[in-house]
């Protein structure tokens, strides 16, 4: 059994946490967002910020191996279910990505920092469980022969950028999304009833009302 944390320890604990939260939000929403607006939104000094991530290029790194670690959780535990229906393994892998929404990290901050060797063998390592799942899915006969692993990636990218101003209706309207997608990639063709209801006008029209 741990030992508790003193107070300091504590405190240090729920800072780095409320800075990596805010960090993700505050870049996701605006990469090009100035540190001091982290610090602000965590609630934190931005001095508290500078002793544990010293520059802007640290926080964008921590960010993205947060979401990094997210995703390879849980591909790897779909690899470890090797008892389960191949499929539904599948699918509730594709599921849990696309609710985690790990991939709009990468769509709003690819380029904007240099990743370190340990972010670049961490994707790697990801990269490998993702080639595992495919090909066991694709080795079971329910997955389209034609697609790769690296397809996976841009379906979650594209996923992403489904955005309506509410975190609640932004994962409904994905995983309807996603549904159409599932049943493009399973064998055999199968048509899945939709969940969730579809855009109304008024929703695709608000994201032309400037903001501010």
């Amino acid at each position: 059994m741990n030992a508790p944390m003193s107070g300091r320890k504590a405190e240090a604990a729920r800072n780095d946490r409320l800075i990596a939260e805010a960090a993700r939000s505050v870049f996701v929403a605006e990469p090009s967002a100035p540190i001091a607006a982290v610090a602000e939104a965590a609630g934190v000094g931005i001095s508290a910020l500078y002793r544990r991530y010293p520059s802007k290029e640290d926080l964008l790194r921590k960010v993205c191996a947060d979401g990094l670690e997210t995703y390879t959780s849980i591909v790897r535990a779909a690899v470890e279910d090797t008892e389960g229906d191949p499929w539904e393994v599948f699918e509730t892998f594709m599921r849990r990505v696309v609710e985690a929404d790990t991939h709009s990290i990468t769509v709003a901050l690819a380029g904007t920092f240099t990743p370190t060797q340990e972010l670049n063998a961490a994707a790697e390592n990801s990269g490998l469980l993702n080639v595992e799942l495919m090909e066991r899915t694709k080795k079971a006969g329910v997955i389209r022969p034609d697609v790769v692993h690296a397809d996976l990636g841009v379906i979650f990218e594209q996923l992403a950028a489904v955005h309506e101003g509410d975190a609640r209706r932004d994962n409904e309207l994905r995983q309807r999304y996603l549904t159409l997608i599932l049943d493009g990639l399973r064998l055999p063709p199968t048509t899945t009833p939709l969940p969730g209801e579809a855009p109304t006008l008024e929703e695709r029209g608000r994201r032309w009302i400037p903001k501010g």
